[in-house]
């Protein structure tokens, strides 16, 4: 009996792919969607309204850098006209006293700021250019005008002995939440793993480290959250939550995946917004149904006690390894694919050779991110 699924409650809503900065981590993919090719305000605006309507209540409104599209205060009324709650992820490039008046006038919720490390000129190194005074200036213009704001780090080789360092830097920002986000390898992220991939030291310093700041912290402090590195603890997470379980992307063209790399899986041939409508997408489409639960699963999974907690883990890390999106995740220690991450977490030292660091937006060029 085919049962229908349950409703999603969270959209993140890629609004354009354009984006001041230039990464090496970034998760978007190497081939980034042109800004003629994107959603129209009234597409973006339809989206919202199917979106309520079919039960979801929280949108990231990503990127890219989602403060490039000039229509971004109509996207937030129209989430906000739809009951959505509405959290603007944002790099702070670009954002003054008047756009953040107009976008809480429409209903703006809650801001996301971006930081790539504590140090303004390693910070600057990292993104690809000058931008840490802009992020400072950002922290303090939300928090002027009461909005909750989280700060958002990825952590790879080149800041995680900052970890300290950022935290404070949170703290002295006066944020609500502090996410400390081990670097995943899909994207521009996969093709310069080499340069990104922390030693084991460095990660039990930087664990170690949260863990004694969170002892620190009163109950009014900020929400201090560690994101676990997928390559070296040998557990897979579950994919946003499960395939098709709590949550849609929407990309910048109006593709429809259940996670935002799914666009690497070969042969999907995902839905678009612009042909079919929400609820037809997440209850009829092949591509929302293919991994969902755990019917699709081969052993190990079949027979893990865990099936129902990971689901065989992240379905763009198994075919980006092993080129099978329907294997167990290598990044289980019960994966007969485990070694591929294991050999690759073991042999992630200090010595390194000069690595090619490509990003968006930018040349390539020879050394580390710094």
């Amino acid at each position: 009996m085919t049962t229908t699924p349950a409703r999603p409650w969270a959209l993140l809503a890629e609004l354009t792919h354009a984006c001041p900065l230039h990464c090496g981590y970034c998760s978007n993919p190497l081939e980034l969607t042109r800004r003629s090719r994107e959603l129209t305000t009234e597409q973006w605006t339809d989206v919202m309204r199917q979106a309520g309507e079919f039960g979801v209540v929280h949108t990231h409104l990503s990127g890219g850098e989602p403060l490039l599209r000039r229509d971004l205060v109509q996207i937030v009324a129209a989430a906000e006209a739809a009951g959505i709650y509405t959290q603007l992820v944002t790099s702070g490039v670009g954002l003054d006293r008047a756009r953040l008046s107009e976008l809480a006038a429409a209903g703006l919720r809650s801001v996301q700021l971006s930081v790539q490390h504590a140090d303004p000129h390693a910070s600057d190194r990292i993104a690809g250019r000058r931008s840490f005074t802009e992020k400072e200036q950002a922290a303090a213009l939300v928090r002027a005008a009461g909005l909750p704001l989280g700060l958002n780090v990825v952590l790879h080789r080149e800041n995680l002995d900052a970890v300290d360092a950022l935290i404070e830097l949170g703290v002295s920002w006066g944020v609500d939440r502090i996410e400390l986000a081990n670097a995943q390898f899909y994207g521009w992220g996969l093709l310069n793993r080499a340069a990104l991939l922390p030693t084991r030291d460095q990660l039990a310093r930087a664990r170690d480290t949260v863990e004694r700041r969170r002892t620190e912290f009163t109950p009014d402090g900020p929400d201090l959250v560690w994101v676990v590195p997928d390559y070296f603890d040998g557990v897979a997470k579950p994919c946003m939550g499960g395939w098709g379980a709590v949550s849609l992307t929407v990309t910048p063209d109006g593709t429809v995946l259940p996670c935002p790399a799914a666009a690497s899986l070969p042969g999907l041939d995902p839905p678009n917004i612009r042909d079919s409508s929400i609820a037809w997408i997440w209850d009829h489409s092949p591509v929302f149904s293919r991994y969902r639960g755990t019917d699709w699963m081969a052993d190990p999974c079949r027979s893990c006690s865990r099936r129902e907690e990971d689901f065989g883990g992240c379905r763009c890390q198994a075919y980006a390894l092993t080129g099978d999106a329907t294997r167990t995740d290598p990044a289980c220690r019960l994966s007969p694919d485990h070694a591929l991450v294991r050999t690759l977490a073991d042999d992630s030292t200090d010595e390194r050779p000069p690595i090619r660091l490509r990003a968006p937006g930018r040349p390539e060029k020879t050394g580390t991110l710094s």
